[in-house]
């Protein structure tokens, strides 16, 4: 079958992988271009591209996907699969190959639509998510559902293992859903709009803690941000404003018998543990990295900033 694979990101990417290596190679993978990152600024290709240039497939990194028409008109694509692209793609594309253009989306649609479903799904505490495949139109994550797949969210589940558990998931559930469209049995399935619920694109100040959220809602918080945009806050020492990110936490189990502490100091719990008071209940800080300095357990933190405790986090 002759493929056009649209994507940019890591998810995208061990999607376009599992592809190559179920034997159903694109003949053309499209995806955004190389941009800059970090604080040197180094050009970056996205993940999508390093894959398939891994792999000998032509790469097409247009600013915009309407500019790639013709190529992929001239290619005659039986089917074209996006996964984690960014752009919304024009009818006139959608509609170039015979079987369609399947989108792939991390959540179990109509529910978190848009950029941030994986992020979405850890910090309304769901108890499950999944993989959805529809046919797409001009909306995003609109189309109707031609296959979906669930997937168990574990307790301490973070941005970063459920995203890899549902690209793999994803992998599998196309490679049935094309093998049923050559066998013509695909019925799809219009989403139902009342359920749809819409994600949107996490901005680095998102990761600013607030401490006047519960610390449940902050555990979550950090486990759902910790791909983008992370989770900090800062520390006021020797008049110097310090930048703190905080990679691990927990709520702590037993908050009954504490004072009620100001919103956001910080104290010493019984297994030497550093504790933040939240707006309700206490957060209970595992591992975190100061500015300018490696990632540390905070047991460890502390013997060599005892001033840490008893200060006030902003």
């Amino acid at each position: 079958m002759k493929i056009v694979f649209i994507g940019t990101s890591e998810f995208g990417a061990i999607i376009l992988e599992g592809l190559i290596n179920l034997k159903f190679k694109p003949t053309l993978v499209i995806t955004i271009p190389d941009k800059p990152v970090g604080r040197q600024q180094i050009l970056t290709p996205p993940p999508v591209k390093v894959v398939a240039e891994k792999y000998s497939i032509p790469v097409l990194q247009p600013e915009k996907i309407e500019n790639c028409k013709s190529e992929i008109e001239n290619l005659k694509p039986e089917l074209i699969i996006v996964a984690a692209y960014g752009q919304i793609l024009p009818k006139d594309i959608l509609d170039i190959p015979k079987y369609g253009t399947l989108g792939i989306h991390p959540s179990l649609l109509p529910k978190y639509r848009g950029p941030s479903p994986i992020q979405y799904a850890i910090l309304n505490g769901e108890k499950e998510t999944g993989v959805t495949i529809i046919l797409m139109d001009e909306k995003i994550d609109h189309g109707p559902i031609i296959a979906q797949c669930s997937a168990k969210i574990e307790e301490k589940e973070t941005a970063k293992s459920l995203h890899d558990k549902l690209a793999n998931l994803a992998i599998s559930l196309l490679l049935n859903t094309i093998l049923k469209l050559q066998q013509g049995l695909i019925i799809p399935k219009s989403q139902n709009e009342r359920e749809a619920i819409f994600t949107k694109i996490l901005v680095k100040s998102d990761g600013k803690i607030n401490w006047r959220k519960t610390a449940q809602d902050l555990e979550r918080e950090i486990r759902a941000f910790n791909m983008w945009p992370g989770s900090f806050t800062f520390w006021e020492k020797d008049d110097k404003i310090l930048r703190i990110k905080v990679l691990k936490a927990d709520v702590y189990s037993k908050p009954g018998h504490l004072l009620n502490y100001p919103v956001g100091k910080t104290l010493i719990l019984s297994k030497n543990e550093i504790g933040v008071q939240c707006g309700k209940d206490i957060l209970i800080i595992e591992k975190l990295q100061l500015e300018g300095k490696k990632e540390t357990l905070t047991t460890d933190f502390i013997k060599g900033h005892p001033d840490f405790i008893g200060t006030i986090l902003k």
